[in-house]
């Protein structure tokens, strides 16, 4: 799959850049997106497929391999975002705002006294200008303790606001599902990673956990056509479902890693599947009620948009987490359309001609 550089005939599919004579390196550019380096010193014979294997294989630890204690812990976490779950530490973040809060009041107070006191003492240019401020203490020999406190206030609320934007946005992770806590409790319970009681009491206080999984539909249909695949599990299953470098991981038989992304298609294939039939149903229902084209067959059809419309805003709320407005915008979509059915064929009943 080599070939050497040449100026009078150009491939147009190939192309070689001026690598210096005698490296023994030459470029395959069949695919412009991927070009392949052949060391063709070292593996003048190597066949293309034994070329595409060298550049697939991948290395996977398995978690076997990890000794027990941390290290082990450490890989079954990292393993997959289900188990990467700890501890938020909120009660400590709280306890440390509170302190840096109270800090921040007595400074704030130590200032407004330091205010007061320079007015009463007919110092009052000082709070109008820092120049007067900083001359004043200078005529003094002294350093501005107006100036010192407010570096100090500085860094200080640096620190503060710090720490209230980092409990911020752990309070915007999301909390590990039932399903991926027990999973990760069932492991712990055993393996034993750890033989320290304290150090593995950690896992117990759910309510100040938090997962870095990312991602708000897993936690909702995603997760329960995980669940029945685990139910169903079976040596096909492991194989659709499961990519080789999963299947390394581990040689539990209790065990399993499931692709996400392949979980995710399958997903996307079932609620493709109930939109088409929410959408095909009521149109055909309400075809046939009105092309009957008396009244009762009217109100029928809007029976049947009603109907409809609660199954498809349902469908929404439980297969997706869809956020509220979005939720209404898609049902009041659905609804409209049906509506603008339901007028068209109205009208070009028997009833509706002329």
């Amino acid at each position: 799959m080599s070939s050497q550089p040449s100026s009078s005939n150009p491939d147009p599919e190939k192309h070689e850049p001026n690598c210096p004579q005698g490296s023994g390196i030459s470029v395959d550019i069949t695919d412009s997106r991927s070009p392949t380096l052949i060391e063709e010193s070292e593996s003048p014979n190597l066949t293309v497929a034994q070329i595409d294997s060298e550049i697939s294989e991948t290395i996977t630890e398995p978690l076997q391999d990890y000794p027990v204690g941390y290290p082990k812990q450490a890989a079954f976490q990292s393993s997959d975002p289900s188990w990467s779950i700890y501890r938020a530490f909120g009660y400590l973040h709280s306890r440390v705002i509170l302190e840096l809060q109270d800090e921040l009041r007595c400074m704030e107070e130590e200032l407004t006294e330091l205010d007061l006191m320079d007015l009463e003492n007919g110092d009052g240019h000082r709070l109008r200008s820092r120049k007067d401020d900083r001359q004043q203490a200078k005529r003094e020999n002294t350093e501005s303790c107006r100036a010192k406190l407010i570096a100090a206030i500085r860094g200080k609320l640096v620190d503060y606001d710090e720490i209230v934007v980092k409990a911020h946005e752990l309070n915007g992770f999301q909390r590990p599902s039932k399903r991926d806590y027990r999973s990760f409790r069932t492991w712990f319970w055993n393996v034993k990673p750890l033989n320290y009681e304290r150090e593995e009491q950690f896992i117990k206080r759910k309510e100040d956990l938090i997962t870095l999984r990312h991602g708000r539909e897993w936690a909702g249909f995603d997760g329960w056509v995980e669940k029945c695949i685990q139910k169903l599990h079976c040596r096909l299953t492991h194989r659709i479902f499961s990519t080789p470098e999963l299947r390394a991981k581990t040689n539990d038989e209790f065990m399993y890693y499931y692709s996400s992304t392949r979980i995710e298609k399958l997903v996307g294939i079932i609620i493709t599947i109930i939109i088409f039939i929410l959408l095909v149903l009521p149109v055909v229902a309400m075809y046939k009620l009105t092309t009957i084209g008396d009244r009762n067959s009217t109100f029928d059809a809007v029976g049947v948009l009603v109907v409809f419309t609660l199954l498809f805003s349902a469908a929404m709320s439980l297969l997706t987490k869809a956020k509220r407005h979005e939720l209404f915008a898609a049902s009041a979509a659905y609804c409209a359309v049906l509506v603008v059915f339901i007028t068209n064929f109205g009208s070009d009943g028997p009833g509706g001609r002329s």
